[in-house]
């Protein structure tokens, strides 16, 4: 176990509880007591929890998430997606993440990355989203510039839509941007349940010089209400290991570039 992942996995463990002692991080993930307090110290100074005598306490969070971010789907396939996105963001990048929870997963797994979150005059990443769960994770890390888009909330799911997030998002240069979608057929491209959500997407990964759809396999061969730019405006699809092998043929044929996460 790398120190990155070592580090997620101590926040894993806080997150049960809320607060979390140094023998415990010793006992669960076989590190020496010394390795824990450093590891401890270290997410202190990147402000994701408080240091108490003899271990940590979970900062408090001033917001709650709506039901679909609680209870959400699929979590394993969201988490490896998230992962395989990630890998794709170099230190320093300026990406976009559209709202959701495969999203959001995206977000977790780039905070727990050591390089991006260790302390430098730069932002080890800039992070532009109409999503406010995401925005409120990301304000609390100083390492990570984050840029919202201002709109109106949609109280379903957090995310800010209308003239006012087109008026950023038409001003912004992406490199990546993350988008995910409740549908996506081969020929038709990606699609949304709601139409104001589709629009923010669409212009979000229009802004990127690569757009990424990010999509559990059970999301493949369906289509929703609202086209999210139509099928050439992603280059990229990340998608779980459950994906059938002419789902992911099909996506190819109709020139996507596939990455399956395990």
């Amino acid at each position: 176990m790398n120190r990155a992942e070592r580090l997620s996995s101590v926040l894993d463990l806080l997150a049960e509880d809320g607060q979390i002692e140094v023998d415990q991080i010793v006992e669960r993930l076989g590190v020496s007591p010394a390795t824990a307090r450093r590891d401890l110290d270290a997410l202190a100074r990147q402000q994701l929890l408080t240091r108490t005598r003899g271990g940590a306490v979970a900062h408090s969070v001033a917001y709650d998430l709506p039901i679909r971010y609680k209870h959400q789907q699929n979590p394993d396939a969201k988490a490896a997606i998230a992962r395989a996105a990630s890998e794709l963001v170099p230190r320093g990048a300026v990406i976009g993440l559209c709202g959701g929870t495969t999203a959001t997963a995206i977000a977790d797994a780039l905070m727990s990355r050591a390089d991006i979150m260790d302390p430098a005059p730069d932002p080890g990443l800039t992070v532009v989203t109409n999503a406010i769960n995401i925005a409120m994770q990301l304000a609390m890390r100083p390492q990570i510039k984050t840029v919202v888009t201002g709109g109106v909330v949609h109280a379903r799911s957090y995310e800010l839509v209308g003239s006012y997030t087109d008026g950023v998002l038409g001003n912004v240069s992406l490199d990546f941007a993350f988008i995910g979608a409740n549908g996506i057929d081969p020929v038709f491209g990606p699609t949304s349940h709601d139409e104001r959500e589709a629009a923010v997407n669409a212009l979000m990964a229009s802004r990127a010089a690569h757009a990424v759809l990010v999509v559990d396999s059970s999301k493949l061969d369906k289509r929703a209400f609202a086209s999210i730019g139509g099928p050439r405006l992603f280059q990229t699809v990340i998608t779980d290991d459950e994906v059938a092998e002419e789902q992911r043929t099909r996506l190819i044929d109709a020139g996507y570039d596939v990455i399956v996460a395990s």
